[in-house]
């Protein structure tokens, strides 16, 4: 295997639900292109946003505006989004970072992941700034705090996936059920506990989903940085984005390495890891 996609697996092809046709399914792409590793420069990465913005901003009208002030809007669209995060296995990850193994292995890891939520921070405040001084399109700063938070959660969520393989940490089950294990992970900044036994589950609970919500609010809340005037917009949301990231990475990876409890599954759904599955 050289790599996979979060969340996919023989029998499903998203977290929760198939894809609609009202636009989800690019929505999906979109974000799993930009939560890549490939080395997009600024323009791309900018019209990428844009476009995603667009489809975000038709998305919210459908979903109403008490969905999308409680987050669930937002919430549902990561969870859908995450068969669409490409993740890499062990041996893909040395492949790619020249070798590297262990620390400097997980070093390299979080230094890209931080590479990839400043430049969004960056791309979106540089957009946030055309827009401000254009009257007319400040209609679409929701949307594109969306699109940046929805990247930068999917950025982390990746992270936090490819740590797991570097530390050998094995999260088992269905794709769907890892794929809800990592984004519970990514919502409570924890490691996932691999010796937790039980069901596994191809769905998020109501207590998952809710803190999923919190998080992502946190985010969103964190992206409002990028809507500062002109360019100090850009300067602020790369610079949150790069600490918030850095600060998310140590918590798993202390978890990681045994020096505290992995979360453990949440009342109603939060999918446990059984046992290792043959390569």
């Amino acid at each position: 295997m050289t790599g996979e996609e979060l969340g996919r697996d023989e029998e499903n092809t998203a977290v929760a639900g198939p894809v609609d046709a009202d636009g989800s399914a690019e929505i999906g792409e979109l974000i799993g292109r930009l939560s890549g590793d490939d080395d997009l420069d600024r323009e791309t990465r900018g019209r990428l946003l844009g476009r995603l913005a667009r489809l975000l901003g038709q998305s919210a009208r459908k979903a109403g505006a008490a969905g999308v002030a409680r987050g669930k809007w937002l919430t549902d669209l990561l969870v859908a989004a995450a068969p669409h995060i490409p993740i890499r296995d062990l041996e893909t990850l040395r492949a790619h970072h020249h070798g590297l193994i262990g620390e400097e292995l997980a070093d390299s890891v979080v230094r890209v992941a931080s590479n990839g939520t400043t430049a969004v921070g960056a791309a979106g405040g540089a957009l946030a700034a055309v827009e401000f001084v254009a009257p007319p399109l400040l209609l679409t700063a929701p949307a594109q705090l969306a699109a940046e938070t929805l990247v930068i959660a999917a950025i982390e969520v990746k992270m936090i996936a490819e740590l797991h393989a570097v530390y050998q940490v094995r999260v088992d089950g269905t794709g769907t059920a890892r794929g809800a294990a990592f984004l519970t992970s990514w919502a409570r900044q924890r490691g996932v506990n691999p010796l937790e036994s039980g069901s596994l589950t191809s769905a998020l609970g109501s207590a998952a989903k809710s803190a999923l919500r919190k998080r992502l609010l946190k985010t969103l809340g964190r992206s409002m940085s990028t809507m500062g005037p002109f360019l100090t917009g850009a300067a602020a949301g790369a610079a949150l984005n790069r600490a918030a990231t850095k600060k998310l990475a140590e918590h798993v990876r202390k978890d990681l390495r045994g020096g505290a409890d992995p979360i453990k599954p949440l009342p109603g759904g939060y999918p446990s890891v059984g046992p290792a599955d043959k390569p």
